[in-house]
């Protein structure tokens, strides 16, 4: 196929918004689980370790600049342990995108269309990402650009209608939370904001055309993809409560139900669910895109477009059998998933950083002899 290529600009949209994700709705009561009303500083901790988390990263797409991380893996690791790496990774990717599949039905037949089957969510939803699969991943950032200015109004018109709503009381008092509680929290919050951006590494640095700053984009992304992040935990707190924002399995969807001007615009949490559709669009057509894309690079496929069809049918059987029920679903996110993205996207990456600078140094000692 012919090689795609995206600007910077467009590689730190697709940043912020994959990072924020599925983020956006389901972190605030997951941390606010262990730290309470220190749920604020676990995120600001989180976004600061998340920067180094991306210095690896491109310190590991630096190694091998013309290669995706799945080629990557079969590269460093060698054709046999590369080979099984980069197939374990495909596997998490689809699990995962099947299970994003199952958050966008569960939340729509929740929170607003309790009559319509998940099924008929899932369906609709994973069509449209097949369909931008297939059409391309130029085509994919430039839909991005179209709705990251969205995104973006809504957010900042969310946070100044639910301001006058704050009551400094919730947070109080600072600093109690332990340090297990603090620290579980973190894990939580980085296993889904910042472990997850392994998969850009499909993306940096084969298909962004100008090298020299794209890692200022990653970082830029981040930090802003973290700072929504925060702001919404912070906010879950301030205005909820700990208690109500840990009981809650949308906390921010509660939280734009709260909002209320002049007894006239009320009743506008469907706005939440757009800003969180389009950041659930970016990372589940991520979470696809790599496992199609990853599945053909490690059969040595050529063109993956075959394999949309196929993969996309397998996501969405995975979205109505992965979770019996949405306690199963946050038992699964609280407990394992932290664990399950740290030996994947953490500890792998780490490994191949390790061999490959092994390798590198082996290499100049021959020439040097």
């Amino acid at each position: 196929m012919e090689k795609e290529i995206i600007s910077t600009r467009q590689f730190t949209i697709i940043t912020i918004l994959y990072s924020i994700g599925t983020a956006i709705l389901i972190i605030p009561g997951s941390i606010a689980n262990a730290a309470k009303q220190d749920a604020w500083i676990a995120a600001i901790i989180g976004v600061i370790i998340s920067l180094l988390n991306v210095k690896l990263f491109m310190t590991l797409a630096k190694q091998t600049p013309t290669l995706t991380f799945v080629e990557a893996n079969k590269k460093i690791l060698g054709r046999f342990f590369g080979t099984m790496t980069a197939l374990c990774f495909v596997i998490v990717t689809i699990l995962s995108a099947g299970e994003l599949l199952y958050f966008i039905g569960i939340f729509m037949q929740t929170e607003i269309m309790p009559e319509t089957p998940m099924m008929a969510f899932a369906l609709l939803f994973s069509i449209i990402i097949m369909y931008a699969a297939y059409l391309g991943i130029e085509t994919f950032v430039r839909s991005a650009e179209i709705l990251f200015p969205l995104f973006l109004f809504i957010f900042i018109f969310f946070v100044i209608c639910i301001t006058p709503q704050i009551t400094l009381d919730n947070i109080q008092p600072v600093l109690e939370a332990s340090k297990t509680s603090m620290l579980y929290s973190i894990m939580r919050f980085l296993s889904i904001f910042s472990f997850p951006s392994v998969l850009l590494l499909m993306l940096y640095p084969l298909t962004v055309n100008v090298q020299h700053s794209v890692q200022k984009g990653f970082y830029i992304g981040t930090i802003i993809g973290g700072i929504v992040l925060t702001t919404m935990v912070t906010l879950s707190i301030l205005v909820l409560g700990p208690d109500s924002t840990t009981a809650r399995t949308f906390p921010s969807y509660a939280l734009a139900q709260r909002i209320s001007i002049g007894y006239f615009l009320e009743r506008i949490e469907v706005l939440i669910a757009v800003m969180w559709i389009i950041s659930l669009y970016i990372r589940s057509f991520m979470y696809f895109y790599t496992s199609v894309v990853g599945l053909a690079q490690v059969l040595n496929i050529k063109d993956h477009r075959p394999l949309i069809l196929p993969m996309g049918l397998i996501v969405i059987g995975l979205s109505q059998i992965l979770h019996p029920s949405i306690v199963h679903s946050n038992n699964y996110n609280n407990e394992i998933w932290p664990i399950l993205s740290f030996i994947v996207m953490i500890l792998l990456p780490i490994i191949m950083l390790i061999v490959a600078v092994i390798r590198k140094s082996k290499l100049q000692k021959k020439e040097e002899v």
